[in-house]
């Protein structure tokens, strides 16, 4: 027998597929719960990275990847290549290379710092010397167009075969880090919107990534709201249909007790269903206990509202300024492509009235992983380096950074004021106009729409090969001086990631999972700490 692994490294987790290269079908599917660094999103984990170190980063990733690996239930000395994806922060981190280069806008801040940013053209290296536990295989890992667009990005242009559409159109990688392309003429530009992780069901109080129990959509009946939650083999099977107002169960259906948690998608369908019935008016949520109640006691709260809509608030503002960008506007770019999880288990339309999809598409067109559909094409030998390289020299981009341009900061400061400030959806195009922009013109009506769904799984294959979900935290630990056993700084981790236990005699020792810790961005236990003992980044794998 002989193997291939097919790995995406993604911001919110990682996703493993094992095939049988003789018969190319897929014998394991695993993935993590979370990320195992520390943080929500790319900007947390970068930061983590660069303050705690990028060694100690380095082996979160790698320790998890290997524990992905013994999921597979094959030989691991039999696996002979491994195509890893990613975007260019997390793949440098897998390979333990330089990656200030990417924190650090500008050449000049970089000579100044005397960072050497490294090649990021392609490579094909031995496993072992990484520090997984694949003692014979190669690691083929894609090249990077630029900094910014790296080898999930050319994913998803591959995949979607965007480059070749006559018309503008444009292509999303929904997550925590939503990559979006838009082509016109043959030229791409490119844009990164930090979502956030509610997209993918974090940040959200009972949400979760893509996989089994996970509430995925619901529908308006004339009974109640149907919940759908995804089975052991990440289809969508019929819930409870419930009573949104109070969470009573008007009818049991199969997956009756089965959901564990929402995800994403399972968000925005609860957003679209409360907008459209006058239950949400955001941020707030018109129910008696201010909740949107969902099967098995799952809620929405007005804090989740808020969390989505920061998100789909960062999207719409980044369509906007790729259009702006490119010399269009709204009316003229009538095909969508939505790839990822997220961009594959939402229901289009409601993706669509909640602002998710760019503004004007009549023409939607659903993908799933085109990570892990690249890498698995890697293996299978269907894509070799020099399709990837190739492929990366004829992309000629233009990328904007959101975080500088003052156009989505205006467009972004109108999406905040409906999410968060309770703005009338009304006043959108006045303030577009306060700010000396082009107004948004009406929706296109939701029966004019066509919605093409190319995947029924984000993952190929799990009908065959069941997901195995793993927990792929590693502990940060370290002993505490001054310690006073009090304890606050556990009770006030929103992610229950930290535990304090006795070490000897009056001293105690912090143990932090790391892949449910939210990273230097929250540091709640540390300001909680009556002693200012405890520093999260001083705390080390197996100290």
């Amino acid at each position: 027998m002989r193997y291939g692994i097919a790995l995406d490294i993604g911001t919110s987790g990682l996703r493993c597929q094992a095939l049988d290269l003789d018969t190319k079908e897929t014998v394991g599917t695993a993935v993590t719960e979370r990320h195992p660094i520390p943080g929500m999103n790319v900007i947390d984990h970068v930061n983590y990275a660069m303050k705690a170190g990028e060694d100690v980063a380095n082996r979160l990733i790698i320790e998890a990847a290997n524990n992905l690996f013994d999921q597979m239930n094959i030989d691991l000395d039999k696996v002979e290549i491994l195509a890893v994806c990613g975007n260019p922060f997390q793949l440098s981190l897998f390979q333990n290379i330089e990656i200030r280069d990417l924190a650090y806008a500008g050449k000049n801040m970089l000579k100044t710092l005397g960072i050497t940013s490294p090649p990021r053209d392609g490579d094909i290296i031995d496993a072992a010397p990484l520090g997984l536990r694949l003692p014979n295989a190669k690691v083929f890992i894609p090249p990077a167009v630029t900094h910014e667009i790296g080898a999930d990005a050319i994913a998803m242009m591959m995949m979607t075969d965007i480059l070749n559409e006559k018309e503008p159109c444009i292509v999303v990688d929904y997550g925590t880090n939503a990559e979006m392309a838009l082509v016109k003429d043959g030229e791409v530009y490119t844009g990164s919107a930090a979502a956030g992780p509610a997209l993918e069901g974090q940040e959200i109080e009972r949400g979760m990534l893509a996989a089994p129990g996970a509430l995925s959509e619901i529908e308006i009946t004339d009974k109640g709201w149907r919940c759908y939650v995804l089975d052991d083999t990440m289809e969508a099977q019929p819930g409870d249909v419930i009573d949104p107002f109070t969470g009573d169960v008007i009818e049991e259906g199969p997956m009756h007790g089965k959901a564990i948690g929402i995800t994403g998608t399972g968000v925005i369908a609860a957003l679209a269903n409360g907008m459209k019935t006058g239950v949400i008016v955001p941020p707030n949520i018109q129910s008696e206990d201010g909740k949107l109640h969902l099967q098995d006691g799952i809620d929405i709260s007005s804090h989740d509202v808020e969390e989505a809509g920061k998100a789909i608030g960062a999207l719409r503002a980044g369509f906007l300024t790729l259009l702006d960008d490119a010399g269009l506007w709204v009316p003229d770019v009538k095909k969508a492509y939505m790839s990822g999880a997220s961009g594959l288990y939402v229901d289009a339309k409601k993706a669509m009235e909640v602002g998710m999809v760019t503004p004007g598409a009549t023409h939607i067109i659903q993908f799933g992983n085109t990570s892990i559909a690249m890498a698995r094409r890697i293996v299978l030998g269907e894509i070799s380096m020099d399709d990837l390289t190739a492929f990366a020299k004829k992309l000629r981009a233009t990328h904007c950074m959101f975080a500088t341009s003052e156009f989505f900061k205006n467009v972004y400061s109108i999406e905040y004021s409906v999410w968060c400030s309770s703005m009338p959806m009304d006043q959108y195009n006045p303030m577009m106009d306060v700010y000396g922009l082009k107004a948004l013109p009406p929706m296109p009506e939701p029966s004019s729409i066509k919605v093409e769904r190319l995947a029924r799984r984000d993952l190929p294959d799990t009908e065959k090969c069941k997901v195995k979900i793993i927990k792929c935290g590693t502990e940060l630990t370290g002993v505490l001086e001054d310690c006073i056993g009090c304890k606050k700084c556990m009770k006030n981790c929103p992610e229950q990631a930290l535990e304090i236990v006795p070490e000897g005699v009056s001293k105690y020792r912090a143990v932090i999972q790391s892949d449910r810790c939210a990273g230097v961005a929250c540091r709640r236990c540390e300001q909680a700490c009556p002693k200012q003992t405890l520093h999260t980044l001083d705390l080390k794998i197996g100290a």
